[in-house]
């Protein structure tokens, strides 16, 4: 059996041309000659869902902007001090965020692993369909500033970054952000709050945050929503740039 053009064409008005596609391929394959047609026709109908489901992951983990696109829960380093175990991590990376707008924060020195782990997450939860905005937040910070020459943009900035599903933020306040800058920020939490979840990796802790944000009382507010519902990861004092390098020249390939 071999689909015409003109069943394409009727597959393209009715949006199924991928199962369509699929069913002529076990139609082909004389594996599958002892299934029913039902039997075809429905492992075809899964298959398009399926191919359609990656498809969705693969645009969501693209549209995350992600640091380390590639990073993964399974790579994770559990040794002992890190704070962290395998279990614990599946069970963040298939997390409903959606469901549980507790935020997460994860604290280590420069080197922990922090933006790896982050990264990690965001993939399982794009793998749960879930919209991730990843940002540094130096750049979230410029980003905001540009935005706020065209109130339309800034605007829907704004909205874009109350709305995400998991928005992250790493390397949180490292440097110092200026005053327009805290109060975008105060907007997005707030508007978050209750709502949807915000991940914050940093190297320092919510009583430094307070002291580096330019107000007083905004800065009370922002660390306030973000610290007072959250869950906290600290991944101690390893640092695992370190670690990784140690590995690299123990390697026989290696050669500076």
């Amino acid at each position: 059996m071999t689909f015409t053009s003109v069943d394409y064409d009727k597959f393209r008005a009715l949006r199924v041309t991928h199962v369509a596609t699929r069913l002529e391929e076990l139609i082909q394959d004389e594996a599958n000659d002892t299934l029913t047609p039902e039997q075809l026709f429905l492992t075809a109908v899964d298959d398009a869902l399926e191919s359609r489901r990656v498809s969705r992951v693969d645009k969501l983990i693209r549209q995350a902007a992600l640091l380390i696109p590639g990073a993964t829960v399974a790579e994770v380093d559990y040794r002992e001090g890190r704070g962290i175990t395998a279990v614990r991590m599946r069970r963040y990376a298939a997390h409903d965020w959606r469901v549980d707008a507790t935020n997460l924060l994860i604290i280590s020195p420069t080197g922990g692993g922090k933006t790896y782990l982050a990264c990690a997450l965001a993939i399982g939860a794009c793998h749960s369909e879930h919209s991730v905005l990843y940002f540094r937040m130096d750049d979230l910070a410029r980003r905001l500033v540009i935005a706020r020459g065209d109130g339309i943009a800034h605007q829907k900035l704004l909205n874009e970054l109350s709305n995400i599903d998991l928005l992250i933020i790493d390397d949180f306040l490292t440097v110092g952000v200026d005053s327009d800058a805290a109060s975008d920020l105060f907007a997005i939490l707030a508007n978050r709050e209750h709502r949807l979840p915000t991940m914050i990796a940093s190297q320092t802790g919510p009583a430094h945050w307070v002291a580096e944000l330019p107000d007083r009382v905004a800065a009370d507010s922002i660390v306030n929503r973000l610290a007072n519902n959250a869950r906290i990861i600290n991944l101690g004092q390893i640092d695992m740039r370190q670690h990784r390098n140690d590995q690299a020249r123990a390697e026989k390939t290696y050669w500076e």
